[in-house]
């Protein structure tokens, strides 16, 4: 079944010391591409964070928002001094080589990473929180994108139904395509009062009938019908496949359009070409 990659997922860890908040948003894109904006206090989990969105997720743009909240009732800080002396240090080498330097605030201090500390939550329990609230959110886009994949799975079949009914008009007006076209024929040989040639007559009636003769195109498009149904079957990430396979539907349904003799052909390849091009547009939002 395939997935979008339109969702949207939002979880709360609650835990004896605070919470963690996870907000996962994605839109389409070529590739996976993971944005975050999280505290210092778990910045070194980025990378286990993409790891863990990988192995779920193959493509999409997400952008990850991820907060802590501390029970500050039950929390106490503490200030890393040599730390803050350091960056001090540098600002004011900085600062001596400047004109008329702005002087160092220690409201701006304490903003620094690092300088800010909780005394009384662990690294290892705050960072395994981290961790727990981000896969709960991953499980929960990936449900989202499924479910909305199913909805676009269902589109899809429903523009291949009628993409299978275009083919069949073709193929029962074919034959009498086919007739009137000899008996214009005929009707042009006998204005011109030229002597009917039936040698010459069947000549151009197999070059019309060549030209008119649509029956791979419609084979192809009905191959081309299968195996876009086998692939919405396949678990891994389809998107690309589906996109390949828009293409190969439109290259047949202009073929058909221009091996046209019949209003008939040229609307169902009008026909086919908004089809596929409706089926084109969302298969974009498809993983």
């Amino acid at each position: 079944m395939p997935r979008s990659m339109t969702a949207f997922a939002r979880t709360v860890g609650d835990f004896d010391w605070g919470s963690v908040s996870c907000e996962l948003r994605s839109v389409n894109h070529r590739f996976l591409e993971i944005g975050f904006r999280m505290p210092e206090t778990v910045r070194e989990l980025e990378m286990q964070f993409r790891e863990m969105a990988r192995k779920k997720l193959g493509r999409g743009k997400i952008d990850c928002s991820l907060q802590i909240n501390f029970n500050r009732a039950d929390t106490s800080m503490a200030v890393d001094l040599e730390l803050a002396r350091r960056h001090i240090e540098i600002a004011e080498s900085i600062a001596a080589q400047t004109k008329n330097p702005a002087p160092i605030s220690a409201i701006d201090i304490m903003k620094w990473p690092g300088i800010l500390k909780d005394l009384e939550v662990d690294t290892k329990q705050l960072h395994n929180a981290a961790l727990q609230t981000f896969d709960q959110a991953l499980n929960q886009m990936l449900e989202g994108r499924q479910r909305e994949g199913a909805k676009l799975a269902d589109m899809i079949e429903q523009r291949l139904q009628g993409i299978e009914t275009q083919v069949s008009v073709v193929r029962e007006h074919l034959p009498e395509i086919l007739n009137q076209q000899r008996l214009r024929l005929n009707e042009k040989l006998s204005e011109l009062k030229t002597q009917l040639d039936e040698g010459r007559l069947e000549q151009e009636m197999v070059i019309i009938a060549n030209r008119a003769d649509v029956d791979e195109e419609l084979d192809r498009l009905n191959a081309h019908i299968s195996e876009i149904r086998n692939v919405l079957t396949r678990p891994e990430s389809v998107g690309r496949r589906l996109d390949f396979l828009m293409q190969e539907l439109n290259r047949e349904a202009n073929t058909l359009g221009s091996k046209s003799i019949a209003g008939v052909t040229t609307q169902a390849s009008v026909e086919l070409k908004v089809l596929i091009e409706q089926m084109r547009e969302q298969i974009q939002n498809i993983e």
